[in-house]
Order: structure tokens, then sequence, then C-alpha cells
């Protein structure tokens, strides 16, 4: 098929390779002439203002936005409709609030304009592995993008879910993360517990490689602790700072709104606005955690 990415950052970037790889015809579009570049080099089509991107990829347009949240997501959705045509698709893949996904789409059908919202996770590692994606978006559209999704996915068949109509993708991946700060809380509580009894010596690196196999809290989390503690136990050079992206809180917001009690994950998001402004191990194991499953920066003593 032939679509294009708009946006080419960790995410972006990554995907439109595996598309590429694939054998799709992926137009590759960013901010910077250098990320176009890179892509081109990478097997896509370069496309340097929005407008050739929409040029490029008629006659069916799919329009793949992967865009920080917000202004934007929303400015270049009001720059692509005078661009498309009717029965044209925009997919949004970043980490848009639902409430706004529902909002363009309901923006983009008064112009005929299809609207499909894709909740993407896998991070930095969904190039080799595949990537975890939960959609929003009627049947016929959502069927029209289905090989696409096949080949992002870590297999055909699984890794992706078609979750409801417009909003219902990205409305998953807010519980998904949600949940994910919970998963992530507890790893980090339990290893400052285990290096805190000096007395015993636990030897970290050798339980979480333990744990990896026949356990119950055996998982992919638990495999990137293990490999990072394996070189560094003590994570000294680590500043222990832990950013919240934004949908621990939408999460939150939704447990109140719909009256659903979600103690867990309302604590593990207060635990990282307390990071913020505290020290201990336990922010230091979350801080490169986010690093090990999505690249996100880590704050070192030495910067």
């Amino acid at each position: 098929m032939k679509l294009a990415m708009i946006g080419l950052g960790r995410m972006g970037g990554n995907m439109a390779r595996r598309l590429a790889a694939a054998g799709h015809e992926v137009i590759a579009h960013a901010r910077t002439r250098e990320a176009v570049d890179e892509m081109a080099a990478a097997g896509c089509a370069a496309a340097y203002s929005l407008s050739e991107a929409a040029e490029l990829a008629a006659p069916q347009r799919i329009m793949w936005l992967m865009l920080p949240a917000g202004a934007p997501t929303s400015d270049t959705i009001d720059a692509l409709i005078p661009l498309l045509r009717s029965s044209d698709i925009v997919v949004n893949g970043a980490n848009s609030n639902y409430k706004d996904s529902v909002e363009y789409g309901r923006r983009l059908s008064q112009h005929g304009i299809r609207y499909v919202d894709v909740g993407v996770s896998g991070g930095v590692w969904g190039l080799e592995n595949g990537y975890g994606l939960m959609i929003g978006g009627d049947e016929a559209t959502v069927r029209i993008l289905t090989p696409i999704i096949r080949d992002l996915a870590p297999h055909p068949e699984k890794g992706w879910v078609h979750a409801g109509p417009v909003g219902a993708g990205h409305y998953v991946k807010m519980i998904h993360n949600g949940i994910e700060y919970g998963m992530m809380q507890a790893f980090a509580e339990g290893f400052d517990l285990m290096r805190q009894k000096e007395e015993f010596g636990i030897d970290l690196a050798a339980v979480a490689e333990a744990w990896r196999h026949g356990t119950v809290v055996r998982s992919w989390l638990l495999d990137l602790i293990a490999g990072f503690l394996a070189d560094d136990q003590e994570l000294e050079g680590v500043i222990p700072f832990v950013a919240d992206s934004g949908e621990g809180r939408w999460t939150v917001n939704e447990a109140v709104e719909l009256g659903v009690p979600a103690p867990v994950l309302t604590i593990a998001l207060h635990e990282r606005f307390r990071s913020q402004d505290s020290d201990g191990y336990q922010y230091r194991l979350l801080a490169q955690l986010r690093n090990a499953f999505g690249g996100h920066a880590v704050r070192r003593s030495d910067d």
C-alpha cells in the first residue's frame, strides 16, 4: 500500500522503516529536511512539505500522523483538510487524548474525510519486534488499513486490536499506559527493598535474571531491568527524575470521572510527581527503565 508518514521521530521514523522494509510505498515528511533525507536513504519517498506529501500519497490518500499531542496534531489536521478529498484517511498514531481524537474525527467527517486513531506501543524496539496497536474507527476504514496494521504488528494476526469506534484506540492506549505506570512502580519499589536489605547482599541483577524464567512476574519490563542491572546495579549516574508523558494523568482523571477506583495507577502517577523533587534508587530505576523500552531521555549527573 501507499501512505504518508508525517512525523519522523523515534516512533514515526522506525514505523516508516518497518513499513518500507515490508514493501509498502512510504512517503516521509517531517519539519526538518535532515529527517526527510534520512528516511529517503532508508527507501522512503521524500516529501519536504505537507502539500507535497498529500500530492504523492494520491489517489487514495492515507496520511499517518506521528506528532506530539495537542496543538502540533490539531494544527496539522487543520492544514491537511484543504489538501485532502472525500474518503481520504487521516490516521493519528500519536498519544493524543481520546477526547481530542473524538473531536478530530468529528472535524474531519464534516469534510467527508475518514479518521482512525491508533494507540501505538513498542517504543524503540518496535522496528525489530513490531508494535502493539490499539485501533479506533469504523470497520470499513480499518479494513482498508489492515495490510499496514498487519505489517506494523509483531505478527499479522497478533498484537493488534480494533478496539471500537473513533476514540477507542487512544482510550485503550491511555489505560495501557496507566497500567504500565503501576507495573513499573511495583518493580522499582521491590528492587529498592531488596537493595536496602544490606545484610543479605542480594545480587539484584541475578535476581532479575532468575525472575525472567518461570515466575509469575516475568515480563518484557523485567527483561529490560535484567539487562541494565547486569551493567550497573546502583544506577548512580542516573538522576532520579521520572517524567510523566500525560497519559497517566488522563487515566487517573478518567477514573475520577467514571467513579472507578484506581488506587495503584493513581499512586504510581503521584510517585512520578514525587520523583521530580526527591531522591532515591526507585526513581533512578524507573528513569532507566523508561529509557530502555522507549528511548526516553535520562538525566545523568555528568550532563
